[in-house]
């Protein structure tokens, strides 16, 4: 009995979590944005009047030297990683400056449901190495930064963190990619593509010209990914001997997540997701092996065991080919797939708090 109490007791934390990693709370720094302009984008298209939205924790040196910039997951916003932000963890405030950006198409950064001149399917599409260069544009611009310490991320903030690595290969000391994708592949792609069709085909959606959210589409979208996709059957089964209780468990996570986001903004998130590959990046013609022997940071690379939306066989595989890098399989008490780099389990957040905090410190010496 004290098990299933102690295994209830983690299936709501876990829905908690799903909620609380993307509330902003009164105590905590507001979000800025930065104004770019007219923001010119890979394809050719440009968002207009683009600005990207941030926050900072700690403070900028003199020589602006200690700064690690922090990018964000599919869906989530400027708190995705908090759990290794703050004194004494792995982003050490009292010694790192860290600013934590929000990715194009998140509903902060400008969005296709935050656009005032390009709403909904108005918005153009965009992909990854647009979302490093508005970011890098940030730092440069904005904060007038030469050199980062790290970039770190988990899921696509993960895919951005590779891309950085091949974009600007002596912009920064070290990437840090949690749980990425070096290139998106066919079963993630489809993973996305049935997730969107279950968002699209709500008549709701109108063809993306709704006027009110899309809830039976976004509810359904909320199971499959917080509570089927970024799991494993291991894990699940651990904490559910019921069909009941697994059930119960998803009606609990759409009922609290399914509002945290805009359909047209995840849509149009997950449409990027697909067409990365660090390979495309200019000079490289498509040769994903190339663009990672490419990369001059040093990396970390942290990776979920039995992960269903980002195969942690892809993160073995770039960490053979980027020089020097050290791989680290994230492990709970059971393998938790892409819900490893959530930071939700105590021993997963002391292991990455660990491994990034000695890795960090190597790089400082």
């Amino acid at each position: 009995m004290k098990n299933k109490l102690h295994i209830f007791s983690l299936a709501l934390l876990l829905i908690v979590f799903s909620v609380n990693s993307f509330a902003h709370k009164d105590n905590e720094p507001l979000h800025q944005t930065y104004l770019e302009g007219n923001l010119l984008l890979e394809n050719g298209s440009i968002i207009e009047n683009f600005k990207i939205s941030y926050t900072t924790a700690g403070t900028l040196n003199a020589e602006k030297s200690n700064a690690i910039l922090m990018v964000t997951a599919i869906g989530g916003n400027h708190h995705r990683i908090d759990y290794l932000i703050g004194p004494g963890k792995a982003l050490d405030t009292n010694k790192y400056f860290v600013i934590c950006t929000d990715a194009i198409g998140n509903g902060l950064t400008t969005s296709p449901s935050n656009s005032e001149t390009q709403p909904n399917i108005n918005f153009p599409e965009f992909n990854i190495r647009d979302m490093v260069n508005s970011q890098y544009r940030l730092l440069t611009e904005h904060f007038g930064i030469a050199k980062l310490v790290a970039v770190v991320g988990a899921s696509m903030g993960g895919m951005q963190a590779l891309q950085w690595g091949v974009s600007h290969p002596n912009y920064t000391q070290a990437i840090v990619p949690i749980i990425p994708l070096a290139k998106t592949h066919a079963w993630t792609t489809g993973v996305l593509e049935m997730i969107r069709q279950s968002i699209m085909t709500d008549p709701a959606y109108q063809d993306g010209k709704y006027d009110k959210p899309v809830e039976k589409g976004m509810r359904l979208w909320a199971g499959w990914l917080s509570g089927v996709i970024v799991r494993t059957p291991a894990y699940q089964n651990q904490l559910f001997n019921t069909p009941e209780a697994e059930i119960r468990f998803i009606q609990g996570v759409e009922d609290a997540t399914w509002k945290r986001m805009d359909a047209n903004d995840w849509i149009w998130q997950s449409r990027a997701y697909d067409r990365h590959d660090v390979g495309q990046t200019q000079g490289f013609n498509g040769d994903t092996i190339a663009a990672l022997k490419s990369i001059k940071a040093k990396a970390l690379i942290l990776a979920g065991t039995g992960d269903l939306l980002n195969p942690e066989s892809d993160a073995r595989e770039s960490a053979k080919y980027i020089p020097n890098a050290k791989y680290v399989a994230i492990n709970d008490m059971l393998p938790m797939g892409h819900f490893s780099g959530a930071g939700a389990t105590t021993n997963e957040n002391e292991l990455q708090n660990k491994v990034i905090k000695e890795f960090l410190f190597t790089i400082q010496k």
